[in-house]
C-alpha cells in the first residue's frame, strides 16, 4: 500500500486536539470513516464523529467499537473514554474542520499538479473527461462520483499517495463562504471554471456574489481556465482582479482567447470545433452534438494544451470520448433477480460507492458482482485485488464473476464462490443465466469490456415506457422534512399503494438505511411483501382484513385497529395463535376527529379503554387521526379542531395506558403548516415524493419520479383523415403525427386526450390528438424535429407530475399510483 500513514501523534498535531488514550504510541492511521454503515475495514481507521442538523456520530462510537474501530475524533468525550477504554480519542472543538485540517495537511505533502474545477454545471463531467484523455500517460486521482462538498472533498483528497502523478478535484458551493476551506484542501495548481448559472442560488444575494465565491478556489493557482464567451462570468472575473495575481486561459469566439473558436459544425451523431491557437489551426471532433459537451469538451481541449499535450493525441483522444454515466441504476431483472448498473466506469472508489448501495438492498440474500478489470489504477495487480477482495468479503458479497485478463490472474486473492472470464464476449458465450436466480447483482466494469451488452441480457422488461424513481431526491426529500421536525420527532413514512407507484421494497429498503422510524402500507399482503425482502422497520398495515390478521401476527405486522369489530378479530387471531404472555401484538388506534371515514369517536373512548385493558397481549403502540384538509388554508379553522379532538382523545388513552403511547396526526402538509401539532410522529407520503401543495416546501423538494417513453412510428396524416379510435381527431391540415409507446394501461390517464394534454420530445410541446389507447397514444409533432426512437416525456422535473393531474382534473396522488406494474422501474442514485 502507498497511502501515507499517521502515527498519533502526527494526528493530535495536526488536528490540535487533547488526545485521551491508554496507547497514544501505538496509534497508526491510514483510513477515516464518517459513516458508520460504509465500514470496510477497522484496522488503521480514524472515524469522525461529525454533527449535522439531522444526526450526531457520536451516536454511533458504540457499534463501531463493536466492529473493532478504535480511533476516534470526537467533540463530546463525557463517559465515551471510560467505556472504551481501550480506544483512543481525538477531542475537538468541531469535528468537520478536523477532518479537512486533516486532508489538508495530508495534500501538502504532494507536490503534483492539481485541477480544480468548479461552476454551476459540468464539473463531473470535465473532471471525468480530464481523466479519460489523460489517464494513458500517467495516474491520476480525482474525486468519486460527485464528491464536491464540504465533505466530499476532504474525503477526495485523502485518496492521494505517492504513486499519483495528477490530482483532479471538483469543489461546489450552495452558500458563502464555503470555499474558504475547500481551497485550503485542494490547493490547486490550475482552475476551471466551467461556468455559471441558477443552481444552488438560494442562499447568495446575487449571481455575482456566487460567482465571487467560487473564484475563491483559484486565489492561488497558476493559471485560471474559462470561456470568455460567458460574458458575466469574464466580466466578475476582470473586476474582482484575480487575474492581477495569477494568469488566465480563455477560450472562445473573441479574437483575444487563447484558444479562438472559429468554427463549430454538427453533422450525424457528432460535432467538429475549429480553433486558432499559437498561430496555428487546429480541430477536434467529439461524439456529441449537445451545446454543453461542446462546452466541456473545450475546457478540457483548453486544460490538455495547457498543459503541453501535442494536438495530434488530443484529436485521436476527443474522438473517443464516452458519455460520463452520472448515476448508478437499479432495475428489474431475470428469474427474480435485481440489477445494479454501474458499468460504466470501474475503480476501486466507484466499486465502494456501489457496494454501499448494493447493501442496503436486502431483498436477497444472496449477492453477486460482476467485475472487470479495473484498469490505470496505479497500483500493483496484487495489492489492488487483494483490497477489492477484502471489499467484496466486508460487504458480504457471495459470490464473483470476474471478468478480464488482470482479474483472472488473481483469483486465489478471492475467497467466495467464483467464476473467471477472459472477456465479455466469452462470458456471454460460455455462462449459464439459469444459475442467476433470486440474487441482487451489481455490474461493474470499465468501459472497454461493454458491460453494456451483458445489462441488456439481464433485465427483464424490455417496455418502452419506462418510470425513473431518484433516490437521491427522495432522501434529499426525506431530510428536508426531517430538518423542520423537532429532533425527538420520529418519522414513519408511507410506502402505501405500491409507494405511490415508485415500488415497495426498493424505496422501503433506501427508508430503513436511512433510518426512518416506521414504514405505513394498507394492507397486509404489502407488509408481508416487505417483510420477505428483508425490511426489519415496524410497519403499520391500515386497512387490516378479516382474513390478514393471522398473517400479520406471523410476519410481524402492526394494525391499524379503527372500530370495535377489527379489536374482535384481531383478539380472536391472538387466541388462534396461542401468543406467549411476553409477545403481544403492538397495535394502533385509529382516531376518528371530524374525517368519519375511520376511527373510534369520543363517545367509544371509555369502552375502548376498558376493552385494552382487559386484553394484556394487546400492546397499543400509538394513536392517530387523519386531518381532512391540512393543505387548504380555508380549512384551518377545522384542522385546528381536529386537531384539539385528537389532543383530548389522545391524552385519554395515554392515562389509562401503564406504558408510553406515540400520538401522530400530522401529513406531510400538516408538518408544514401545523409544526405545533407534530406530537411523537408524524406521517410523510406524497412530500417524500417531491409533490407538495405549500410554497414553502415545494422551493426545497427535489421532483423523484420521471416518466418516459419513445416514438414508436411517425406518419404524414393528410387534411382532412382521422387518428385513432372513433375518429376524434380529423386533421385540420397536413400534419405529422408520431405513436408513443404509452397508453391508459400504463398510466397515462385516457380523460387527456384530443388536445387536453401534451406531452414533451425534445423538449418541444406536442399535443395528444385522438382518444388516448389502452397501450398507445398519438401526439402532433408537425413543428417537431423528431425521430423514431426518440425519447416522450410524460412528466419529469421539468414538466411537473402536477401539471399533468391538473389537465385531468385529479390529484397527484392518483397520477403516481396508477402507474402500471408493467411499466419498467428504474431507479437511479447519483
Amino acid at each position: 500500500m502507498f497511502h501515507r500513514i499517521y502515527t498519533g501523534e502526527e494526528i493530535k498535531k495536526i488536528l490540535k486536539s487533547n488526545l485521551v488514550s491508554s496507547r497514544p504510541e501505538s496509534i497508526l492511521i491510514r483510513d477515516i470513516l464518517i459513516d458508520s454503515r460504509r465500514l470496510i475495514s477497522p484496522v488503521q481507521t480514524l472515524f469522525f464523529a461529525l454533527k449535522t442538523k439531522r444526526n450526531d456520530g457520536h451516536k454511533y462510537v458504540g457499534e463501531l467499537y463493536q466492529k473493532g474501530i478504535r480511533n476516534f475524533v470526537v467533540t463530546d468525550l463525557g463517559a465515551l473514554s471510560t467505556q472504551y477504554a481501550d480506544a483512543s480519542f481525538f477531542v475537538v472543538d468541531d469535528s468537520l474542520k478536523a477532518l479537512q485540517q486533516l486532508t489538508a495537511a495530508h495534500r501538502a505533502f504532494y507536490d503534483i499538479p492539481v485541477i480544480g474545477i468548479t461552476g454551476s454545471n459540468g464539473k463531473t463531467i470535465v473532471k471525468e473527461w480530464l481523466f479519460q484523455l489523460m489517464s494513458g500517460n500517467k495516474t491520476i486521482v480525482r474525486s468519486p462520483k460527485s464528491y464536491n462538498s464540504q465533505i466530499g472533498v476532504p474525503l477526495s483528497v485523502w485518496q492521494m499517495n505517492e504513486q499519483h502523478e495528477m490530482a483532479i478535484f471538483e469543489a461546489g458551493i450552495s452558500e458563502p463562504d464555503e470555499m474558504d476551506a475547500l481551497q485550503n484542501i485542494i490547493k490547486p495548481s490550475v482552475g476551471i471554471f466551467t461556468n455559471i448559472g441558477e443552481a444552488h442560488s438560494e442562499n447568495f444575494i446575487s449571481k455575482a456574489q456566487k460567482i465571487g465565491e467560487k473564484l475563491k478556489l483559484f486565489t492561488r493557482v497558476k493559471t485560471l481556465i474559462y470561456s470568455s464567451d460567458q460574458k458575466e462570468l469574464q466580466e466578475i472575473i476582470i473586476r474582482t482582479g484575480i487575474l492581477e495575481n495569477i494568469e488566465s486561459f480563455t477560450w472562445g469566439k473573441d479574437d483575444t482567447c487563447d484558444l479562438r473558436i472559429v468554427g463549430k459544425e454538427i453533422s450525424g451523431k457528432g460535432t467538429r470545433v475549429s480553433a486558432r491557437y499559437d498561430n496555428k489551426d487546429l480541430s477536434i471532433e467529439i461524439p456529441f452534438t449537445d451545446s454543453a459537451s461542446y462546452e466541456n469538451a473545450c475546457h478540457c481541449w483548453s486544460a490538455m494544451l495547457l498543459y503541453g499535450y501535442d494536438q495530434k493525441i488530443i484529436a485521436k483522444e476527443m474522438k473517443k470520448l464516452a458519455s460520463v454515466a452520472m448515476r448508478l441504476e437499479q432495475k428489474e431483472g431475470i428469474n427474480n433477480c435485481t440489477i445494479i448498473n454501474d458499468a460504466y466506469n470501474s475503480d476501486f472508489n466507484s466499486l465502494a460507492i456501489a457496494l454501499d448501495f448494493m447493501s442496503q438492498q436486502q431483498q436477497h440474500k444472496e449477492r453477486v458482482v460482476i467485475l472487470s478489470d479495473i484498469l490505470q489504477s496505479g497500483r500493483s495487480d496484487a495489492d489492488l485485488y487483494a483490497d477489492v477482495a477484502q471489499l467484496l468479503k466486508q460487504k458480504q458479497v457471495t459470490r464473483l464473476i470476474g471478468i478480464g485478463p488482470i482479474i483472472s490472474r488473481h483469483a486465489d486473492a478471492f475467497e467466495m464462490e467464483k467464476v473467471f472470464y477472459p472477456s465479455t464476449r466469452e462470458f456471454l458465450s460460455g455462462f449459464s443465466l439459469v444459475s442467476l436466480r433470486n440474487q441482487t447483482i451489481l455490474l461493474k466494469g470499465a468501459r472497454v469490456f461493454e458491460f453494456e451488452r451483458i445489462n441488456r441480457l439481464l433485465q427483464q422488461k424490455v417496455h418502452e415506457t419506462v418510470f425513473e424513481i431518484n433516490l437521491n431526491a427522495l432522501v434529499s426529500n426525506l431530510n428536508y422534512y426531517r430538518s423542520i421536525l423537532k429532533t425527538d420527532t420520529k418519522v414513519m413514512a408511507m410506502v402505501k399503494a405500491f409507494s405511490y407507484g415508485s415500488g415497495s421494497f426498493e424505496i422501503a429498503n433506501v427508508l430503513q438505511f436511512h433510518q426512518v422510524d416506521y414504514l405505513a402500507v394498507a394492507y397486509a399482503d404489502e407488509g408481508v411483501e416487505l417483510r420477505r425482502a428483508g425490511i426489519t422497520l415496524p410497519i403499520m398495515v391500515m386497512s387490516p382484513e378479516e382474513y390478514a390478521f393471522d398473517l400479520m401476527i406471523a410476519h410481524q405486522l402492526e394494525p391499524e385497529i379503527f372500530s370495535f369489530r377489527a379489536l374482535t378479530m384481531l383478539e380472536n387471531a391472538i387466541e388462534r395463535n396461542v401468543l406467549p404472555p411476553n409477545k403481544p401484538v403492538k397495535i394502533h388506534i385509529k382516531l376518528n376527529t371530524g374525517m368519519h371515514r375511520l376511527g373510534f369517536q369520543e363517545e367509544d373512548m371509555p369502552e375502548l379503554i376498558e376493552r385494552l385493558k382487559k386484553s394484556p397481549l394487546i400492546y397499543v403502540q400509538s394513536a392517530f387521526s387523519h386531518l381532512a384538509g391540512s393543505d387548504k388554508s380555508e380549512l384551518d379553522d377545522f384542522t385546528r379542531q381536529q386537531i384539539a379532538r385528537f389532543d383530548t382523545m389522545g391524552e385519554e388513552l395515554k392515562k389509562a395506558a401503564d406504558h408510553p403511547i406515540l400520538l401522530h396526526i400530522l401529513n406531510s402538509s400538516g408538518i408544514v403548516r401545523f409544526p405545533e401539532a407534530q406530537y411523537d410522529m408524524v406521517r410523510l407520503g406524497i412530500g417524500m415524493y417531491g409533490v407538495a401543495s405549500e410554497k414553502e416546501a415545494e422551493n426545497q423538494l427535489q421532483n423523484v419520479t420521471s416518466l418516459r417513453s419513445e416514438i414508436a412510428q411517425i406518419r404524414n396524416v393528410k387534411q382532412g383523415e382521422s387518428v385513432g379510435y372513433n375518429r376524434s381527431y380529423i386533421a385540420p391540415s397536413d400534419r405529422k403525427i408520431a405513436t408513443v409507446s404509452v397508453g391508459y394501461a400504463d398510466g397515462l390517464c385516457r380523460r387527456l386526450g384530443n388536445g387536453k394534454f401534451s406531452l414533451w420530445v425534445n423538449d418541444k410541446k406536442a399535443p395528444i390528438v385522438g382518444d388516448v389507447c389502452m397501450d398507445m397514444c398519438m401526439i402532433d409533432i408537425t413543428d417537431i424535429d423528431a425521430k423514431e426512437g426518440d425519447l416522450v416525456t410524460v412528466f419529469d422535473s421539468a414538466h411537473p407530475v402536477k401539471d399533468l393531474s391538473v389537465a385531468a382534473d385529479t390529484i397527484p396522488y392518483e397520477i403516481l399510483s396508477r402507474i402500471s406494474r408493467r411499466v419498467k422501474r428504474v431507479y437511479y442514485h447519483e
